[in-house]
């Protein structure tokens, strides 16, 4: 069997590749191998975002974890770093999330935090998935008082709330903010802090139904919102995705503000007052050319991880760091939270600022973000990863390898959440890389889908 947990917990279409029975058995192995060293009864938290299948997920989930004897305690709809951020408050034994994050609605995810609040290591992911290919060997199904227990608590959204308006307890009076929540997750808490902390919040896209998450909305469509910020006349827009745990802005221009751009602006204004840990940054490969060039300048170290939040946490654990992320805009303020959390991100860079008094157009203005085409090629999931097997694309891939050395560069991936190889290619003509990029996608499409 394939690996079943691929950058950000288990994903599929729900009903189809993510069943309700792979939910149960998710639910009673992740139970067991996340509490089996506890001496009392464990008690695991669960949260959803806005998808019509979170609820019935969520129930699978919750099933299976009290059919292993553990308790679970139902938060409802909240972001995924308010779970992390929970689970870590309350000493719970562990989080769970049900979330695809920014995939269309039709998707769903399942993903774990230890009771720290951190993501799983692979080692434990692996553990997981081997004991449900054993058909749960390990476990003892409790029966009578020993089954594990619900609780609702549909209140604990407060918490998050508090807790970043004293993480960053930025006055953002005279503000004004458009705010595109993704009709996820994010719809009450995230436009409530803004508002607690002063800002004119100008909200969109907070009415979600369940099935228009991430529609033409939040951080993966900048469209609406960059009008939006324009036509407001708006200090400046924050997108949100489905869960909350990524974040893009838009500057007052209507122009889009990257979490590369993003991070150098929170690192560089980290680095200037003292608080930037050993000078350094942590971002993926898929970070534009023009961060590390940036860096460079601005005498801030770039220490970089193979694509994923959770790689860059590891390092940033690892290595003692405090500020890292994905051009995607997770980003990690380790010293505040255990994972990407899109309101801190936001917060942090509102309160640049705010303290600075610079629009952000300027602000972003540290970093040249040099031409960069990304495009993603169809192709069937179970096969993604081997895309480099094929003669065919392996030598198209060399001949532009070939073309770009030494003036620019080229990163070919499968998606660790999608039907996906995502191609990216950097140069100094924007027409052309985005037509050779075009190319090779259409060239994978073609070959892999045969």
């Amino acid at each position: 069997m394939s690996r079943m947990f691929g950058t950000d917990g288990v994903r599929g279409v729900a009903g189809d590749e993510l069943t309700i029975d792979l939910a149960t058995k998710l639910g009673q192995a992740g139970a067991y191998v996340l509490t089996k060293q506890e001496s009392g009864k464990p008690t695991i938290l669960v949260g959803c975002d806005t998808r019509i299948s979170g609820g019935m997920l969520a129930n699978a989930m919750i099933a299976g974890i009290c059919s292993v004897g553990a308790d679970a305690v139902y938060v409802g709809v909240l972001p995924t770093p308010a779970i992390a951020y929970l689970t870590h408050k309350h000493n719970y034994s562990a989080g769970v999330v049900i979330s695809a994050s920014h995939n269309p609605m039709e998707f769903n995810g399942i993903k774990f935090f230890n009771h720290e609040g951190y993501k799983l290591p692979d080692a434990l992911e692996d553990e997981i998935q081997a004991e449900i290919e054993s058909g749960m060997r390990d476990i003892t199904f409790p029966i009578g008082e020993k089954i594990g227990r619900v609780t609702y608590a549909f209140d604990m959204g407060q918490e998050y709330v508090d807790f970043e308006k004293n993480a960053v307890p930025v006055d953002l009076s005279g503000m004004k903010i458009v705010v595109d929540c993704a009709e996820g997750a994010s719809y009450k808490t995230n436009v409530q802090t803004l508002k607690d902390l002063g800002a004119d919040v100008v909200p969109i896209h907070v009415h979600p139904t369940g099935t228009n998450i991430n529609d033409k909305c939040g951080s993966t469509h900048m469209e609406e919102l960059m009008q939006r910020v324009v036509e407001e006349k708006a200090d400046c827009g924050i997108a949100f995705d489905g869960d909350a745990d990524r974040m893009l802005a838009v500057d007052e221009k209507g122009h889009l503000v990257d979490g590369d751009q993003i991070m150098a602006i929170c690192s560089n204004y980290m680095k200037k007052k003292g608080t930037l840990k050993k000078d350094t940054c942590v971002v993926t490969v898929m970070s534009n050319l023009g961060f590390t060039l940036m860096g460079q300048k601005q005498g801030i170290k770039i220490a970089t991880t193979q694509v994923g939040d959770r790689y860059v946490l590891e390092r940033m654990k690892a290595e003692g760091y405090n500020i890292g992320g994905e051009q995607s805009g997770h980003i990690i303020f380790l010293d505040l939270n255990t994972t990407g959390d899109g309101l801190l991100s936001a917060l942090n860079l509102l309160n640049v600022m705010v303290d600075e008094k610079k629009p952000l157009s300027e602000l972003a203005s540290i970093m040249e973000v040099l031409p960069q085409a990304l495009i993603n090629a169809k192709v069937p999931n179970d096969r993604k990863a081997s895309f480099h097997d094929y003669s065919e694309i392996s030598e198209a891939i060399q001949k532009l390898e070939n073309k770009f050395a030494g003036q620019g560069r080229v990163l070919i991936r499968p998606s660790g959440t999608e039907p996906l190889v995502r191609v990216m290619i950097e140069g100094k003509d924007q027409k052309e890389i985005e037509k050779d990029a075009r190319e090779l996608a259409d060239l994978i499409e073609r070959v892999m889908n045969n």
